[in-house]
């Protein structure tokens, strides 16, 4: 087959990493790519969101499958604009299914309507802004307020003041996110430890791929701001088979089920954000495509042809293909710049990569200059990925690896995985 891959990050780079080593794989190219991604195909110089230019490409290079990494060609409709082309498959759901994604509103409103786990919340708009308190002092902090639509991934404040969460609110009504605010969800905060899981569907039969854990936070022991993500472990101790039973039961198969019933064509993977309660998982969100950076563990631990599984999906003939799991631990590690999640540089040299012989370097923000350098270009640079017999082996072979890389002003979090440990058997 040949394949385009759709995105820029790390995420992309460990899914043409995967797509690469598949027997189906004639070429694969990646649109725009990054600085390592050359390593596995060939970069393209096309926006993942210019679909005319896409398809004038599709059909020069007679592409058999689109593999969509980032949410915003989905939430587009990029999977309807190929509709009407039975030549090539698209790998992700129609512009409705992306809806689970792209408005908060209307994914809390799918759990409520199938029964699925999750907390209680209500929507709000700049007219109904004094509801939107009212509803806040019925809440216990802290508050968690989300804009709708994608903002991406800074949509989200969890406030522990009353009044800080009620100006947020108004702020976020006013534009504080753009358009992506126009609406905001409020909902009730969970506590508990979160896992993700993801889900790839033909809208009929499902497999659920190795579980993960991301590291959102900035600073150590989850301190400071929100970033994309600083890191990843799988699988997840506490995400044990009766764990796991009960997201299938009340959580996976209500999904699938409640887009069936609802008309909605979803034919690519489902990202369930989801936090234990006490042994019982409840969903935070969705996702209509794999996660960054849980995609650079989780490919790891994918055993088999990933590429006949999502050409299956993509067809609607996913019937009774097996997904196995690797049963090695996967861990990876974010090396970042300097500043980041606010205000960083580019266009610093990184060094050593020749030099990591234990770990899989996945590049994030990278691009090469005409001397062929590779030079930073975004807030997450590298991804470095190992595998181990533990959390704690794995971990070491990276940071082992991160001690090779450098570059200027480089940071990453020391403690990834940690709060794992102590539970693993």
């Amino acid at each position: 087959m040949n394949i385009l891959l759709l995105g820029s990050g790390g995420r992309e780079s460990a899914l043409a990493w995967k797509i690469s080593q598949s027997p189906r794989t004639s070429k694969l190219f990646i649109a725009p790519g990054n600085g390592g991604t050359g390593a596995y195909g060939t970069n393209v110089a096309i926006s993942p969101t210019d679909f005319p230019a896409i398809a004038g490409f599709v059909k020069e290079n007679a592409i058999d499958m689109i593999v969509v990494g980032n949410e915003d060609p989905l939430v587009k409709g990029i999977w309807d604009y190929f509709k009407g082309d039975d030549s090539v498959l698209v790998v992700g759901p129609s512009q409705a299914g992306a809806a689970l994604e792209g408005s908060k509103d209307f994914a809390k409103g799918f759990m409520i309507r199938h029964n699925i786990p999750t907390a209680r919340y209500r929507s709000f708009t700049s007219e109904t802004l004094e509801d939107g308190y009212a509803f806040l002092e019925s809440l216990k902090a802290p508050y968690v307020l989300k804009a709708d639509g994608l903002a991406a991934g800074k949509g989200v404040l969890i406030i522990d003041n009353l009044d800080e969460a009620k100006a947020s609110l108004k702020e976020m009504l006013g534009g504080m996110f753009g358009a992506s605010s126009a609406t905001v969800v409020i909902e009730e905060f969970l506590s508990g430890i979160e896992c993700s899981v993801f889900v790839l569907t033909d809208g009929k039969d499902y497999r659920v791929l190795p579980v993960a854990k991301d590291y959102k936070r900035i600073g150590e022991g989850d301190t400071g701001l929100n970033t994309g993500g600083m890191g990843a472990v799988s699988p997840v101790p506490f995400a044990d088979e009766a764990f796991m039973a009960k997201v299938t039961e009340r959580i996976i198969e209500p999904t699938v089920k409640g887009l069936a019933e609802e008309g909605i064509t979803y034919r690519g993977f489902i990202f369930l954000g989801l936090i234990n309660v006490e042994g019982e998982p409840m969903v935070i969100e969705y996702n209509v495509r794999m996660g960054d950076p849980e995609t650079e563990a989780v490919m790891l631990r994918v055993d088999g042809d990933l590429v006949d599984l999502m050409a299956a999906a993509a067809a609607g003939d996913l019937g009774d293909r097996e997904l196995l799991h690797d049963p090695r631990t996967a861990v990876t590690v974010m090396m970042v710049s300097g500043g980041y999640p606010g205000s960083y540089g580019k266009g610093y040299e990184i060094s050593g990569l020749d030099e990591v012989t234990d770990s899989i370097v996945f590049h994030a923000g990278t691009k090469r200059d005409e001397a062929d350098r590779v030079l930073t270009s975004g807030g997450r640079v590298l991804s470095v990925s190992s595998y181990g017999d533990s959390i704690a082996d794995a971990l070491a072979r990276s940071y082992d690896s991160i001690g090779h890389i450098k570059f200027d002003k480089a940071n990453f979090r020391r403690d990834i995985g940690r709060d794992l440990m102590a539970l693993e058997k």
